[in-house]
């Protein structure tokens, strides 16, 4: 039976959608049925040839970005829907994470989000309406690699459940992936847009929900259109109770005055409603911007505080905090972790090896190796 949920704040489709375009090929898609269905009859919908036609917004416009997050795409995809993390590298001790590119960009607007410079020239939000095309990329990738485990998540270029109320697209990635015991579906997020996923079938242990983290100052400071920790931590509650994994991400962490203590209520509120020894895994990870990113966030947010800490030029050409202050915010929240009772897997995303070893002590296992313990639970 469907257990009740009402989403407490965040991104609202109704209200923060301007315009809609169609693919013609996509029209009678079945995504694109469900959308327009859940949508405002008055919300202009345009049908169009290619999605490429679509022009950026105005460079007259005060903020081309921000108004396109406002505008929803609707189109093929035509390139592979599975790729490598794109934040993986040599340099860093990386974690296997696939993804899976299911939509690009995203409705909210978090004041230090690496889509403003990864996605700087994108007219919209994109959907792909042939989305199930990318399950035959996934029976390829277990049939070549029999006998080994992967997670793959959606949340990289897009938040995984933004809008999922419209489409409904976590649906059909359940039943896909319980179906499937060499794979980890992993939901990243940042709302409290859970409906679907209370909904659904059994997924059987293999589906993981995460949520990224931030305390109050940082939320209501820079993570524009989101919903609260506290209505993201409820959320994670009630997906546990559904028979789900939950993991959560604290990234980035930033460095501000009185962050120390807020990070850990932070966490000691989690861990009052999350047993720790049904947390999957914590990631940590420094804030980082490249310079292009750095400028285009301050231009965008100039009154963000967060934007504004003490950071150097790293040596990947990464403005990174200050070491020594990052060094203690990890420390700082591993211990507490540690401290919790439970085990918990950890990792440190976009951090060199020395960086893991200074916070856990330990060397680094390796990305294909993290991979499959992180997938397997």
């Amino acid at each position: 039976m469907k257990k009740e949920w009402t989403v407490k704040n965040g991104v609202d489709a109704e209200k923060n959608l301007d315009a809609v375009f169609v693919e013609r090929g996509c029209a009678g898609s079945a995504l694109a049925t469900r959308v327009l269905r859940a949508l405002p009859r008055d919300l202009p919908v345009t049908h169009i040839d290619d999605a490429r036609e679509i022009a950026r917004p105005s460079t007259g416009a005060r903020d081309p970005f921000g108004a396109g997050k406002r505008r929803l795409v609707i189109a093929r995809r035509k390139t592979p829907f599975l790729m490598p993390c794109p934040a993986g590298s040599s340099k860093f001790a990386c974690c296997g994470y696939l993804v899976l590119t299911l939509a690009s960009n995203c409705p909210m607007d978090c004041s230090y989000c690496f889509l403003q410079e990864y996605l700087a020239d994108n007219p919209a939000f994109q959907l792909y309406a042939n989305y199930t095309d990318s399950f035959d990329e996934l029976d390829r990738l277990i049939a070549n690699a029999r006998g080994r485990s992967f997670r793959v998540g959606t949340g990289e270029l897009a938040d995984s459940l933004a809008f999922d109320s419209i489409t409904s697209i976590s649906r059909d990635l359940i039943e896909f992936f319980s179906a499937r015991e060499n794979l980890t579906l992993e939901l990243k997020t940042k709302t409290d847009e859970i409906e679907n996923l209370l909904g659904a079938a059994d997924p059987r242990g293999r589906v993981l929900v995460s949520w990224t983290l931030s305390p109050d100052a940082v939320y209501r400071s820079s993570e524009h259109l989101t919903s609260s920790p506290s209505a993201r931590i409820a959320a994670a509650r009630a997906v546990l109770d559904a028979g789900y994994r939950v993991a959560f991400h604290f990234d980035p962490l930033i460095a501000y005055p009185d962050a120390e203590r807020d990070y850990l209520i932070l966490i000691d509120e989690l861990l009052d409603v999350v047993p720790p020894k049904q947390i999957s895994f914590i990631s940590m990870g420094g804030l980082r911007m490249t310079p292009r990113l750095r400028g285009a966030a301050r231009s965008r947010f100039p009154d963000d505080p967060m934007l504004c800490g003490e950071d150097v030029l790293a040596p990947d050409g990464r403005f990174r905090t200050f070491t020594p202050l990052r060094l203690n915010l990890y420390r700082s929240l591993a211990d507490r972790f540690r401290k919790s009772g439970a085990e918990i897997p950890s990792y440190l995303c976009m951090e060199p090896a020395s960086v893991h070893e200074h916070v856990f002590g330990t060397v680094p296992a390796r990305p294909a190796t993290i991979g499959e313990r992180l997938s397997r639970g």
